[in-house]
């Protein structure tokens, strides 16, 4: 065997030489590579199946898992699927939800008919206290009122200046909180009343305006109020009557007037003698 032979083989066997360990490393390399690329995926799968940490606002600071064992999260939830679930949460809750629009407004400010205290102005006022009647939800109701008598008056003219006085607190505007409340009154502005005429009774007032020509609330409220003041009779009943020389006529205030002002009118009985 010549030299020449002897070099040529020599180089071959070990270029396949080379070529073995170069394939054996590439084939050693990649499985090693597949191994880590397979341990990095189950690490990172056990990684997703933990409970993930979320710090809350605020000065606590510390963090609270909210995995399985935390609050529902909606956010991956489709909209459709929203609102059942609410309906499930709101009935564990003991609350029943309702199809109804809701609007929670302030209170009401007032009850109807019922005045928070007594009307400064009205305890502002010196004079005698009363009571007049004025109308609130169809029905008679009293407020706190003061008439002005001068000292020394006589009981005749008494009366008629209670009654005149009573007029005039009958014919004025509710103050604001009365009016709040609902208070409201039929009797007009500018009636006068006076006292008996001949062979009248001496308890007898005579209007301005004849009774008969009154609203049925208006002549309410002055009977009623009326019955319950120093210008009624001692049996609480009131005479009344319009200029002379008009018939009297004697008026109650009952139970069935005050609670239907309205359409229920003032019992009455003619007067003998008027």
């Amino acid at each position: 065997m010549t030299t020449a032979r002897l070099l040529h083989r020599l180089s071959a066997g070990s270029a396949r030489l080379l070529r073995r360990r170069r394939t054996g490393s590439a084939r050693l390399l990649h499985r090693r590579g597949t191994g880590r690329a397979q341990a990095l995926r189950s690490q990172d799968g056990r990684l997703a199946r933990l409970p993930r940490l979320r710090r809350p606002a605020g000065p606590a600071g510390q963090p609270r898992l909210t995995g399985p064992a935390g609050p529902p999260r909606l956010r991956g939830l489709r909209p459709w699927l929203v609102v059942p679930l609410l309906a499930v949460l709101l009935a564990g809750c003991g609350i029943r939800s309702t199809q109804v629009p809701t609007d929670f407004g302030p209170a009401p400010s007032r009850v109807p008919c019922a005045l928070s205290g007594p009307d400064i102005s009205t305890q502002s006022t010196r004079g005698v206290p009363v009571q007049v009647f004025l109308l609130c939800s169809g029905q008679l109701v009293t407020v706190d009122r003061s008439v002005r008598i001068p000292d020394g008056t006589a009981e005749a003219a008494r009366r008629v200046l209670v009654a005149q006085g009573l007029l005039d607190e009958l014919a004025e505007r509710p103050s604001a909180p009365e009016q709040q409340a609902g208070y409201t009154t039929d009797v007009r502005g500018g009636m006068t009343v006076s006292g008996p005429r001949d062979k009248d009774p001496e308890d007898t007032l005579r209007l301005s305006t004849p009774p008969e020509d009154l609203t049925s609330s208006a002549l309410a409220q002055i009977v009623c109020t009326f019955s319950d003041s120093a210008a009624a009779r001692d049996d609480g009943s009131v005479i009344l009557g319009g200029p002379a020389p008009s018939p009297l006529l004697s008026y109650e205030c009952t139970p069935e007037v005050r609670s239907d002002p309205v359409t229920t009118s003032p019992p009455s009985t003619a007067v003998e003698g008027s």
